[in-house]
This record gives C-alpha cells, sequence and structure tokens, in this order.
C-alpha cells in the first residue's frame, strides 16, 4: 500500500579499518583491522610532523579462546570506572564512541533519505532536495520539500532501500515486500530557492543559516579519532557477518560502542589512544540462540578480526548484548528518524557539532556541504603538519555567499609551519586557501554527483573511497 502526496511542479576501504563502507547496497562493509598507531602517527599526504609511524599492531587471531561468562557480559569484577589501567593517573582519561549499523532504525531512515537524493542527482544534478524520513512498525512514511526535473518513482527507492539493509521479514522488525509507505512531498519554498539562486554558481547564498563542524587528529592513518574508527569498523563487521552468512543468528539491527583510555599528549597536546578500555555490542538476534554463543562469535568474529591485539588487554572489558535479550528490533522495537546520529556520522563525539544533520539534503544545504568543507580544512592542516589536531567552525547566514566566520582550533598543538605559530595565522592560512562560497564548496568537492546514500552508514569521514572527495588533503 502506498500514499503519495503531489510534489508540485517536481515530477570505505577506510584505511586503517580494512572495511569497505560503500552503501550502494546498503553497505559492503568489508572490516578486518584498524591500523593505528601506539602513540602517534606522521599524517599522510606529505609534510608531517616527523613523528614516526609504528609498525601496526596485529588483530588477534579468529580461533584466539574466549572466556565467555553466562550473561554475554564478562571480565567480572573489574572497576567499570576504570576497568583496570591507571585508575588514579591523572594524565589519562576516558573516551566512548558509538556507531550503528546501517539497519538501526535511525540509520536505515538516513539511508533512505539519501536514496531519494541520489535518485533525484542521478537524472538531475540541479535538484534541491530536504527529504526526511520515519519510519515504524509495517511502515515508512517519507517526507519533505524536492525541486526536481526528474521523474522518480518514489516508493520503489524506498522498498529498494529498506530490502538493501536486510529488512525482509516481519519477524526482523520490517519487510520491504509488505511495508505501507506513505510519501509526501513537496517544491522548496519559493522564499528559500530566490535566496539560493544566482546566475553564477560561485555567487549562490547558503540555503540556511547554520553553523558547521569539522575536525581532524593524527591518531590513525586516516586521521580521525581512534574510538570512532573501532566503534564505526565493529558496526560494519557485524552487518558483514551477518549478510556473508558467517553469523547465522544476527539479524539487522546493532549497535557498537569502545571506550579508550588515553593519555595527555606532551605539554597538553594530542591524547594518546593507549588501550581500550570497554567495549559493548548489541546484536539483534533470532529466537533460539543462547547467550553464551551470542559472546563466543561476536567476539571471535567480530571483535578480534577488528580491534588490533595491542590495544587489548587482561583488564579490558566485553559487554556482548548485555540486555539479555534483543529478538525485537528494527522499526519494530524502536521507531526510526532522519537525522538522529548525527554524532556517529562525524566525528564520534570529538570536535564538537554545529546542530545540523548530514543525510536527506543536497548541496545547496551547507549543513552538509560546509560540514564537508570544514573536514576537509581540518584534515588539510593536520596532514600538511600544521597542527597534530585541529576543529574548524564555520557559520554561514541564509542567502549570502561568503561565511559570516571562520575559526580554527588546533588545541595547543600549532607547530609554527612556515611561522604560522598561532590558530589566527592558520584562520589567515585557510581564508587564502579554500573558497568556502557554498557554490565553490560544491564545485570544488564535486557534490552534484549521486554519491550520498554511500556516506548514509558508517560516517561521513575517514573514508578513502573516490567519492569523498573532501578526504582528498589539499597541498596549503
Amino acid at each position: 500500500m502506498s500514499t503519495t502526496a503531489s510534489i508540485g511542479t517536481a515530477s570505505a576501504s577506510v584505511e586503517g579499518c580494512g572495511f569497505d563502507a560503500s552503501a550502494s547496497s546498503a553497505t559492503n562493509a568489508e572490516v578486518v583491522t584498524v591500523d593505528a598507531p601506539e602513540g602517534r602517527t606522521s599524517p599522510p599526504g606529505g609534510g608531517g610532523a616527523g613523528k614516526p609511524t609504528p609498525d601496526p599492531g596485529d588483530a588477534a587471531p579468529p580461533s584466539a579462546e574466549v572466556d565467555v561468562a553466562l550473561g554475554a557480559s564478562f571480565k567480572d569484577g573489574k572497576k567499570i570506572g576504570g576497568g583496570g589501567g591507571d585508575d588514579d593517573d591523572d594524565n589519562t582519561f576516558l573516551f566512548a564512541s558509538e556507531s550503528v549499523t546501517e539497519s538501526h532504525p535511525d540509520k536505515l531512515c538516513d539511508v533512505i533519505a539519501d536514496a531519494i537524493v541520489d535518485a533525484c542527482l542521478a537524472l538531475d544534478p540541479t535538484s534541491r532536495v530536504a527529504c526526511e524520513c520515519v519510519c515504524k512498525t509495517g511502515v515508512v512514511i517519507v517526507l519533505g520539500e524536492i525541486t526536481t526535473s526528474a521523474s522518480i518513482n518514489y516508493e520503489q527507492v524506498i522498498r529498494d532501500a529498506v530490502r538493501d539493509v536486510g529488512y525482509d521479514d516481519p519477524a526482523k522488525g520490517l519487510d520491504y515486500k509488505t511495508c505501507n509507505v506513505i510519501v509526501a512531498l513537496e517544491e522548496q519554498s519559493s522564499d528559500i530557492a530566490q535566496a539560493v539562486d544566482s546566475t553564477k554558481v560561485e555567487d549562490a547564498g547558503a540555503g540556511d543559516s547554520c553553523v558547521v563542524v569539522g575536525y581532524a587528529c593524527d591518531e590513525t592513518p586516516e586521521l580521525m579519532p581512534l574510538s570512532h574508527v573501532l566503534a564505526t569498523a565493529l558496526a560494519a563487521r557485524l552487518a558483514r557477518v551477518r549478510r556473508d552468512g558467517t553469523v547465522d543468528w544476527i539479524r539487522p539491527d546493532g549497535k557498537t560502542m569502545v571506550t579508550m583510555e588515553y593519555g595527555i599528549g606532551e605539554k597538553g597536546g594530542s591524547p594518546v589512544p593507549r588501550r581500550v578500555h570497554s567495549i559493548v555490542i548489541s546484536a539483534q538476534h533470532s529466537e533460539e540462540v543462547s547467550n553464551d554463543k551470542i559472546a563466543s562469535d561476536l567476539m571471535e568474529h567480530v571483535v578480534r578480526p577488528v580491534v588490533p591485539e595491542k590495544y587489548l588487554d587482561d583488564d579490558t572489558i566485553y559487554h556482548m548484548n548485555p540486555s539479555g535479550r534483543f529478538v525485537i528490533g528494527g522499526p519494530h522495537s524502536d521507531a526510526g528518524l532522519t537525522g538522529r546520529k548525527s554524532v556517529v556520522d562525524t566525528y564520534g563525539g570529538w570536535g564538537g557539532h554545529g546542530g545540523g544533520s548530514l543525510s536527506g539534503k543536497d548541496a545547496t544545504k551547507v549543513d552538509r556541504s560546509g560540514s564537508y568543507a570544514a573536514r576537509w580544512i581540518a584534515k588539510s592542516l593536520v596532514a600538511g603538519g600544521y597542527c597534530t589536531r585541529c576543529s574548524v567552525q564555520i557559520s554561514y547566514a541564509i542567502g549570502l555567499s561568503f561565511p559570516v566566520s571562520v575559526r580554527v582550533d588546533t588545541h595547543g598543538t600549532c607547530t609554527n609551519r612556515d611561522g604560522r605559530s598561532t590558530d589566527r595565522d592558520l584562520v589567515r592560512l585557510v581564508e587564502e586557501k579554500f573558497d568556502l562560497r557554498p557554490g565553490c564548496i560544491v564545485k570544488d568537492l564535486e557534490l552534484r554527483r549521486p554519491i550520498m546514500r554511500k556516506t548514509a552508514a558508517y560516517g561521513h569521514f575517514g573514508r578513502e573511497e573516490e567519492e569523498f572527495r573532501w578526504e582528498r588533503v589539499k597541498d596549503i
């Protein structure tokens, strides 16, 4: 069953994690290991800080013995606040990042929304899309504003996306064949359109007032925080072993969390990842599987192939399906909504967030294109050896092409390269080397291509697929 409202005139491999997070069929995640440093790394792209990159730690073999306790949580008796390590060391701290599979209800909505964006861009690269999605038991609703010359079968796009992430049976939480699809789309507001439209693409105004944030650090080869990289890699691996049949009891929904213990860098510089404090995995499962089997399989087929052994020790805490039962999942268990996994999409809690979500928007929405530009800047500064850690904030006003403000924060890690010794010096460098008008960002990063669905699961950043042009370091 489908209900449609008229639309008016509009009718990775991630280096260091070893997985291809391509989302052409939701994703083809392929996780092997995270090639992350024990200390600092020399940033890729040349001009690094001159710190040696240590040999990567090998992931523990899949056959490694797993100590599993009944109830799916183990390492009994370890202090949750510290979990071993240096509990009383003032120079360490814990930081947690979480991720979800592409079939988590919120992430499913992101996948659907970006599938619609791509369907429009594939036929009309000038399409304006602001698409939201909500899902619950037996129903998917898509609503928003779209202006395009393309003729799109939105219902088919939606059902294909639901199928691709694994929802083909009501017992799993949703069935692409039988779910009710409601489409309520209208044209973009003429008030917004006149503020964005321009005879020259370079002069196009921002589609909304917003703040965007970019982040980069030298913890991993892809210049991303290790806690986030590991959580993302575990989620991608969880989906992979479901799809390829390695673990036959896994169902689509799932979530991961990694808490890292960090040491404070020299002279207050970049944090140094020391060890994994704890890992939490919640995997939707079939009715008959035991908790012991769940914990054993998750350790053997998900954790050990992904997390380098050097970060695991006798004090690492593992919680495998700690709730004890996760049969009812997907939209049957929890309503999903576009844009509710913004921290998962970006930096895992590091570096701050501007507040706007990414999926379901074409590149004239500066929430999206500006976020990509901010990451491009931050990564280029770290890779260029100007700092080892960098946050970039850019603000825009609706209808105006030039940013209202640009801020660079190197968290005390500015290296004095080329005589640029302060964050203010780096702001001037950014203003010299990057044209941050929305139209120029779209042009430089080639954001009119139908590449958005690939970003919808397993992160918009830290990926090396060809489509992710904002991950290409700019020589500055």
